[in-house]
């Protein structure tokens, strides 16, 4: 997986991961701590970013911004996309619901870590975009589904984690069912103009504990009609 150290990108992706060090350094009085996990950075530092987004911005794959992939829809910012990634602590074997695939470069982190992941996009045309640039990646073991993320995926619930790619106003109902107890969910909520990202922790008893991270903002959780 990721590709070889003499591809033209390697070294960009390297200056990539060291700005994403930086501003978690910068923002550790905001997200509780200076330095995001190894494996999540080496993680970033493995998993190609210019391969899943358009061609045609391929050289800008490397910036520290959110990239639009089609149908009002964007590729998260690295360092938001690695703080996700982080707050999740994702463990090898860990089964994680991923509501947005886009074009699969989150999936594709979250499988690089060890995770079985099933990913749910509602835009069909983003979802059987997604299979071919994970498979050329080798990433072939990553479930997909086009459909209603707010709906999950109870044929594989409960998951030990769910990382959600678009915003809701509250946390949604759906998906926190389907997250087992000790699990942890990541989503932004909040209106358009106020969103957080929260962190949402369900234990042993099924509790459920909800941590504002910080502002950020996302395009909104869509349900399909």
């Amino acid at each position: 997986m990721g590709m070889s150290p003499d591809d033209p990108f390697t070294a960009l992706r390297a200056e990539m991961v060291e700005i994403i060090a930086r501003y978690a350094e910068v923002s550790g009085d905001t997200i509780g701590k200076v330095a995001l996990a190894p494996r999540v950075m080496a993680a970033m530092n493995a998993v190609p970013r210019h391969a899943f987004v358009p061609a045609e911005l391929r050289a800008y794959a490397y910036h520290d911004t959110p990239l639009p992939i089609g149908f009002d829809k964007t590729i998260s910012q690295p360092f938001i996309l690695a703080l996700m990634t982080d707050l999740l602590e994702v463990e090898p074997g860990a089964k994680v619901l991923e509501v947005g695939t886009g074009l699969g470069y989150h999936a594709a982190v979250l499988s690089h870590l060890g995770a079985a992941v099933y990913s749910v996009e509602l835009v069909p045309e983003l979802a059987r975009e997604a299979e071919p640039r994970l498979r050329a990646e080798g990433f072939s073991t990553i479930a997909l589904r086009t459909g209603d993320g707010t709906a999950g995926w109870p044929d594989h619930a409960p998951f030990d984690r769910i990382s959600v790619a678009a915003a809701s106003d509250l946390i949604p109902s759906r998906l926190l069912m389907q997250l087992r107890p000790g699990g942890i969910m990541v989503v932004p909520t909040g209106l358009e103009d106020s969103q957080v990202l929260t962190v949402v922790r369900k234990d042993a008893q099924g509790r459920v504990r909800a941590q504002g991270i910080m502002p950020v903002r996302f395009a909104t959780l869509m349900v399909s009609h």
